[in-house]
């Protein structure tokens, strides 16, 4: 049902459109170059025949297909982010085809980088299959143009196969997700669906409907410079400050010694100067109880230090980005159930678990759209080591068309 060579030659015709988004714009998209992806994506919708295909001023991307169906049937959408990381380069992707992989190490060549599976373990499961890797030099941008390579396809297949039963599809395409604003501007009520899933999971058999509550905190810090060599009871160093103030957070409660269910604080950027440091946090917790709790932690060690420094020497801007779609899921728990049938009927092990980040879902399970995650299929995002099997995108798209057939056939009972 699914061509190989085709789900292949549109995710590289993807790729290889250089969308990396930019937190410190703040335009939507954030970035100009996003929009030739997003054009690229309206035209071949109506192409293919999409109904309702529209691409509003901040580049969102929307489109119907209608029911096939004479009776009454949910209205289910798929969606997936089209703008890439800018934690690593996405421009001028040279991908590497490894046909019928022989669980070895993949030298990525345009560099002198090697994949490994003695230290990507992932690897071992897709030995005969084909994997579709970066040169080393950019990341692959998987995350998440596999997403909209197998909605796409999926698409497609339903359009060229009346034979496949199935209510009104919606399908939407987002700018900014890799920075926290996909959701942002979704216009939900235009996009009309009971529910959706977004294709923006990693390995085959994902679904996630639990993610991280997420807040981001700027943390400044204030001193007094004078000649180092006239300094003394007169010099306060913010940097010093600074590092108190990260030595005070429990060590153990970081991204590299966290998984499942456990929280964190994450220092990701920091500059300083005698007068003056700036640290950036992520805080992030599954428990919105223990996320409420992190927060506080942060604002009482603010306090303490101000009072220790007997002035304002320290102050703290705190965020909240996102938070857990599991309180907005769990209510309407059948819609996870039906992914979950869909991989079963397909032959594929759900790999039901938490989230240790967000999606676009996230966001809007909370504007009235509840929106589990399901696999797109690849690895090692964000960076040079990224990759994904083909195979992985084919069972996906067969996910999509699982499940608006499964919707379907519950709904006529």
């Amino acid at each position: 049902m699914i061509n190989k060579q085709e789900i292949t030659d549109r995710f590289i015709s993807y790729i290889t459109i250089d969308t990396e988004s930019d937190p410190n714009s703040e335009t939507t998209p954030s970035t100009e170059k996003q929009w030739d992806l997003a054009r690229k994506l309206h035209q071949e919708l109506t192409d293919m025949g999409m109904s309702d295909v529209s691409i509003d001023e901040n580049a969102y991307v929307m489109a119907t297909l209608p029911s096939n169906v004479d009776h009454d049937v949910p209205v289910i959408g798929f969606i997936s982010h089209f703008d890439s990381t800018p934690d690593f380069t996405g421009k001028n992707i040279k991908p590497q085809i490894i046909h019928d992989y022989d669980g070895g190490d993949i030298p990525l060549k345009g560099s002198d980088l090697i994949l490994t599976p003695d230290y990507f373990e992932s690897l071992t499961q897709y030995k005969g299959q084909t994997i579709i890797t970066t040169d080393g030099t950019t990341l692959l941008a998987a995350d998440d143009k596999a997403g909209i390579t197998e909605i796409m396809t999926a698409m497609k297949i339903m359009i060229d196969n009346s034979s496949i039963k199935h209510g009104t599809i919606k399908v939407g395409f987002t700018p900014d997700e890799e920075i926290g604003r996909g959701a942002h501007k979704f216009d939900v009520e235009k996009f009309g669906a009971d529910w959706a899933y977004t294709m923006d999971g990693s390995q085959i058999g994902e679904l996630e409907y639990e993610n991280f509550n997420a807040a981001g905190a700027v943390v400044t810090f204030h001193g007094k410079i004078v000649h180092p060599g006239y300094a003394k009871g007169k010099m306060i160093n913010s940097m010093y400050i600074a590092q108190e103030f990260i030595e005070s957070l429990p060590r153990m409660e970081t991204p590299e010694h966290t998984e499942d269910y456990q929280g964190f604080f994450h220092l990701h950027n920091m500059k300083g100067a005698v007068e003056k440091t700036e640290l950036q946090y992520i805080i992030r917790d599954h428990d919105r109880g223990h996320f409420e709790a992190r927060k506080e932690v942060m604002m009482k060690l603010v306090t303490d230090l101000n009072a220790q420094y007997d002035r304002e020497a320290v102050t703290i801007e705190i965020k909240d980005q996102y938070f857990n779609m599991r309180e907005k899921v769990e209510p309407v728990m059948h819609i996870v159930d039906v992914a979950e049938k869909a991989m079963r009927e397909l032959g594929i092990e759900p790999l039901i678990k938490p989230i240790r980040g967000g999606t676009d879902g996230s966001q809007l399970s909370y504007m009235g759209l509840p929106c589990p995650n399901i696999f797109a299929g690849g690895h090692n995002f964000h960076g040079p080591y990224e990759y994904v099997p083909v195979e992985s995108m084919m069972k996906a798209t067969e996910v999509i068309v699982k499940i608006a057939e499964l919707v379907a056939v519950d709904a006529n009972g």
